[in-house]
C-alpha cells in the first residue's frame, strides 16, 4: 500500500469514528459506519437483531433517559444556587430580626402579679420569735442587703453561674424550650435567673410559645432597666421553697427558725437547692432517693461556688449539709395570738394616722391589710405564758357552764405593763380569739368602778384641794363615811348622795380608811371638793380617754367605761411618780424600707411626784388592810414584796377589777359578765364560780397575785417622796381575814344558780345591810340584777354602786 493509500485509509477511519460519536449523541438515530475486523476502511451495515444492533438500541434509550435527568439536574442547579441559598438565609434572618424588633417595641414590662408579692404580716414576741402570721401567703419580702453576700451567691451558683455577665437570656435554652414546646415534649430547663424572675413576677408558668416570647422580651428589657441586684432580690423573694414558704425570709424561718440575715453558706446552699424540687428535697420528709438528690444538688451548688471563686477549696471541704428543723404548723390566730395581733394593729393604725401616713383609721387599717409588715411586740413570752396560766388556774378551770349557767357569761381580760418603759409585757384578751372575738383587754364598755377612786385622790393632792371646811385634803383628812351622805358644794346640796356598798355606815373616817374600805360617800364628796372638771382633767392626763365624758359627781363611782389597758396605763403613771406612761404593745413596725416611728411611751410629768407617790402610799393600805388583803397580802408567794392596788366591783356585779402594782410591774385584771347569745349584752355575775358575788378582791386579785408573784423576780420596795399614807403609818395592823367573800369557794356547787341576788330583806332600795362591814363587806349582793346592760351613767344621782 502506497503512502497515499495509507493516509486516505486513516482519514476515512477518523471520519467514521467522528460519525459514530455524533450518532451516539443523537441517540442512535443514524448508524455510524463500522470498521472491518481487519481495521481496513469500509462501511459496514449492522444487521437488525444482531447483538451489536441491540446494544446500540439500549445505548440510545439510556442516552434519552440520561438526557431527561440531566435536564432536571440543570433546573435544580439553576434554582438552588449558592447565591440564592445565602440570599434566602439572610432574608429569613432579616425578617426574624424585624419581627423581633416589632415584638420588642410592642411588649412592655407589665405590672407584676399581685400574687407574686402578696405577703403576710409577721408578728413576733420581744425575743424575735414569730407567734402569728396574717394573710394567705407566707411571704415576707426583704431587701437584698438583708441576705449575706455568700448566701446570695449560692442561688447564682445553683441556677445561673453567668448571671452577672449574661444579658438575662439563655438563647440556646429559649430555642430548645420553644422547639420542645412545639413538639409536645413539655417543660425544659435552662432559663436564667432573670427569666425565672420574669416568669414568677410578671407572667405565669404556662408552657406556650407566646409566654416564652414574652419572657424573652421582658427579660431583655428588664436587664436594661434594672440592676442585677434588683433582679436577684426579686427572684429569691418570689420563689417557692416548700413548707408553704414563699421567699427566702419565710423559708429561713420555716427550715431553720431564723431570719435570712442569719443564714450561713451551708444553709443558703440548701435553700437554693430546694428550688429545683421543694417537696421532694425537704430532708425532713424526703425519701431515700430524695435525700440523695438534694445532697447531690447541695454539693453541686457549693462546687460551683468554688469554681466561681466564691469559696476556697478548704472552706468547701469543711462544710456539711445542715439538717433543717422539723416542719411546724403555720402560726394562727387561735388562743391569745389573735388578741395580741388585734391590739398591735390598732396601735399601728393610730400611729399611721398620727404620723400623716393615713388620713383616718379606716385608711390606716387598709394599709395594714396590704400586708408585708413585720411587727415586733413588747410581749415577753414568759410573762405572757405566766398570765395565761394564772387566768386558767384561778378562774377558767373552775368555770362549769353545764352546772352553773352564769359561768358561761364570765369573761376575763388583763394587761401587764412595765412602768419604767411603758412596754406591754403580757396581755390576756379572752379564752380564745377564734371563739370570742372581742378583746377583753382593750374593750371599754364596762365600768372600772372603785378602781377610779385613786384618780380622785391624785387630783385632790395635785390641785392642793380643800374640803368644804377649808382643810387640805391628805391621806389623814377626815370625812363623813356614812352611806347616803349628802354631797355638798359651798353649803348647797348637789343632789347626789350615793350609798356605800351594802349600805354600810362608817362614821368619820380618814381618807386612808375610805380607800381601804372603798367608801363611796367619801369619794363622792371629795370629787366635788376638788371640782369634777379638775378630776376629769387629771383622769385624762393620767391616761383615761375622757372624750365625751360628763364632769358630773356620778363619775366618782367609776361609772364611765374603761379597759384593762387604760387602767394599767393610769396606775403605771402613778407608779412612775407622775410621769406619763402610755402603754405600748409595739416595739417596732416595718414594711420593707418603711419603718414607723412611735412616740416615747414615757412622757412628761402630768401630776406632781408628791401626788403620785401619796396615792401609791395610800394604795398599799388597800392591800395590807383593805379589800385585797386576803388574795394579795396573805398570799404565800408574796415573799415580802411591797404592793399597791385597788379593787372594784361595779353596779349590779357586771364587772369586777383589781389593778395593782409593784415598783417594776403594773397589771390590771377585769372580769366581765357578757351574754354572747344576746350580742354581748352586759349581765350580772352573781353566783358565778359558786360564790354569791364576784368581787374585785376575789378572782381578779387572785389572778393578779398568782401572775405577779410568779414573775416579779427580786423583791422590791417603793421609793416614795411623801409623808402620807399607809406606807408611812398604816391605819390598822394587818390581821388575817376569814371573810368568806375574800376566799371564793373552791368546791363548785351543783345547783343551777340564777342571776338573781339572794333574797335577803332589803332596808333601802337595792341595798342590804351588813352586820360586819369591817371584815365582810362583800359577802352579799346589794341588789337584784336587771336585764339591761351596757355602760351605765346613772340618771338617778342616788343610784347605788355595789363596790369594794
Amino acid at each position: 500500500m502506497t503512502y497515499e493509500t495509507e493516509q486516505n485509509a486513516e482519514r476515512t477511519g477518523a471520519m467514521g469514528r467522528a460519525d459514530e460519536r455524533r450518532a451516539r449523541q443523537r441517540g442512535g438515530r443514524r448508524a455510524a459506519p463500522g470498521r472491518s475486523s481487519g481495521g481496513e476502511a469500509g462501511a459496514t451495515t449492522t444487521v437488525i437483531g444482531s447483538p451489536e444492533g441491540g446494544g446500540r438500541a439500549a445505548a440510545r434509550a439510556a442516552a434519552k433517559g440520561g438526557g431527561k435527568k440531566s435536564q432536571q439536574k440543570s433546573f435544580l442547579r439553576r434554582l438552588f444556587t449558592w447565591k440564592k441559598i445565602l440570599g434566602t438565609f439572610f432574608g429569613v434572618c432579616l425578617l426574624g430580626m424585624g419581627a423581633f424588633i416589632v415584638l420588642y417595641l410592642m411588649i412592655d414590662i407589665p405590672k407584676g402579679n399581685p400574687e407574686a408579692t402578696q405577703e403576710s404580716n409577721v408578728y413576733r414576741y420581744s425575743n424575735g420569735k414569730i407567734f402569728a402570721r396574717t394573710g394567705d401567703t407566707n411571704r415576707e419580702i426583704i431587701e437584698l442587703d438583708k441576705v449575706p453576700k455568700k448566701v446570695q451567691q449560692t442561688f447564682v451558683a445553683a441556677e445561673n453561674k453567668t448571671f452577672y455577665d449574661d444579658p438575662g437570656v439563655d438563647f440556646k435554652g429559649m430555642a430548645r424550650g420553644v422547639i420542645n414546646t412545639l413538639s409536645g415534649k413539655g417543660k425544659q430547663g435552662g432559663s436564667t435567673i432573670t427569666q425565672q424572675y420574669v416568669k414568677n413576677y410578671y407572667l405565669t408558668s404556662d408552657q406556650t410559645v407566646t409566654r416564652k416570647l414574652n419572657e424573652l422580651v421582658i427579660s431583655l428589657k428588664l436587664e436594661r432597666e434594672e440592676s442585677k441586684d434588683y433582679i436577684l432580690a426579686g427572684y429569691i423573694n418570689t420563689s417557692y421553697y416548700g413548707r408553704g414558704a414563699w421567699g427566702i425570709q419565710a423559708a429561713a424561718q420555716a427550715y431553720y427558725r431564723k431570719d435570712a440575715k442569719d443564714l450561713d453558706v451551708e444553709e443558703g446552699a440548701y435553700l437554693a437547692a430546694l428550688l429545683q424540687a421543694p417537696s421532694q428535697y425537704d430532708l425532713s420528709t424526703a425519701t431515700e432517693t430524695g435525700r440523695k438528690l438534694v445532697t447531690a444538688r447541695w454539693n453541686y451548688v457549693l462546687d460551683n461556688m468554688v469554681e466561681m471563686k466564691k469559696l476556697t477549696a478548704s472552706e468547701r471541704a469543711d462544710m456539711k449539709l445542715p439538717k433543717p428543723k422539723e416542719p411546724q404548723a403555720a402560726a394562727g390566730m387561735a388562743g391569745q395570738n389573735g388578741y395580741l395581733v388585734e391590739a398591735a394593729n390598732n396601735q399601728l393604725a393610730k400611729q399611721l394616722v398620727a404620723s400623716g401616713k393615713a388620713d383616718n383609721t379606716e385608711e390606716a387599717k387598709a394599709l395594714i391589710d396590704l400586708r408585708g409588715w413585720t411587727i415586733t411586740l413588747n410581749i415577753d413570752p414568759k410573762k405572757q405564758a405566766a398570765l395565761e396560766k394564772a387566768v386558767k388556774e384561778r378562774l377558767t378551770s373552775k368555770l362549769e357552764p353545764k352546772n352553773r349557767k352564769v359561768d358561761k357569761y364570765i369573761q376575763a381580760g388583763a394587761v401587764s405593763v412595765d412602768p419604767k418603759t411603758g412596754k406591754v409585757v403580757a396581755l390576756y384578751g379572752g379564752v380564745d380569739y377564734v371563739k370570742h372575738f372581742t378583746n377583753n383587754a382593750t374593750r371599754r364598755d364596762y365600768q372600772p368602778a372603785s378602781t377610779f377612786k385613786p384618780v380622785i385622790l391624785a387630783a385632790a393632792i395635785d390641785e392642793a384641794a380643800e374640803t368644804q371646811d377649808g382643810d387640805p385634803i391628805t391621806a389623814s383628812t377626815v370625812y363623813d363615811g356614812d352611806s347616803g351622805h349628802k354631797v355638798m358644794d359651798d353649803g348647797t346640796a348637789v343632789g347626789f348622795n350615793p350609798p356605800n356598798e351594802d349600805n354600810v355606815d362608817y362614821g368619820d373616817v380618814t381618807v386612808q380608811t375610805a380607800m381601804n374600805k372603798s367608801i363611796n360617800s367619801v369619794f363622792a364628796q371629795m370629787g366635788v371638793d376638788v371640782g369634777m372638771e379638775k378630776v376629769m382633767e387629771v383622769a385624762g392626763k393620767l391616761g383615761m380617754d375622757t372624750e365625751g365624758m360628763e364632769a358630773v359627781p356620778a363619775q366618782t363611782l367609776g361609772s364611765m367605761g374603761a379597759s384593762p389597758l387604760e387602767m394599767a396605763g393610769i396606775y403605771a403613771t402613778l407608779d412612775n411618780h407622775g410621769k406619763k406612761v402610755t402603754p405600748t404593745i409595739i416595739a417596732e413596725a416595718k414594711r420593707r424600707d418603711d419603718e414607723v416611728q412611735f412616740a416615747d411611751p414615757i412622757g412628761e410629768r402630768v401630776i406632781s411626784e408628791e401626788a403620785a407617790d401619796t396615792v401609791t402610799s395610800v394604795l398599799t393600805g388597800v392591800v395590807d388592810d383593805g379589800t385585797a388583803k386576803t388574795s394579795v397580802r396573805d398570799n404565800p408567794s408574796r415573799d415580802g414584796q411591797q404592793v399597791a392596788g385597788k379593787t372594784g366591783t361595779s353596779d349590779k356585779n357586771r364587772s369586777a377589777w383589781f389593778t395593782g402594782y409593784t415598783p417594776n410591774l403594773v397589771t390590771s385584771v377585769g372580769l366581765f359578765g357578757e351574754d354572747m347569745s344576746k350580742n354581748g349584752k352586759h349581765v350580772p355575775m352573781y353566783g358565778a364560780v359558786g360564790v354569791p358575788r364576784v368581787n374585785g378582791g376575789g378572782f381578779p386579785a387572785q389572778i393578779w397575785a398568782t401572775y405577779t408573784f410568779g414573775v416579779m423576780g427580786k423583791t422590791t420596795k417603793f421609793d416614795l417622796d411623801t409623808e402620807q399614807g399607809a406606807a408611812v403609818a398604816p391605819t390598822e395592823s394587818p390581821t388575817p381575814s376569814t371573810s368568806p367573800s375574800e376566799t371564793p369557794s373552791e368546791t363548785p356547787t351543783t345547783e343551777e344558780p340564777t342571776t338573781e341576788a339572794p333574797t335577803t330583806p332589803e332596808t333601802t332600795p337595792e341595798t342590804t345591810p351588813e352586820t360586819t362591814p369591817e371584815t365582810t363587806p362583800e359577802t352579799t349582793p346589794e341588789e337584784t340584777p336587771t336585764d339591761d346592760g351596757g355602760i351605765e351613767l346613772p340618771t338617778d344621782p342616788n343610784d347605788p354602786q355595789a363596790d369594794d
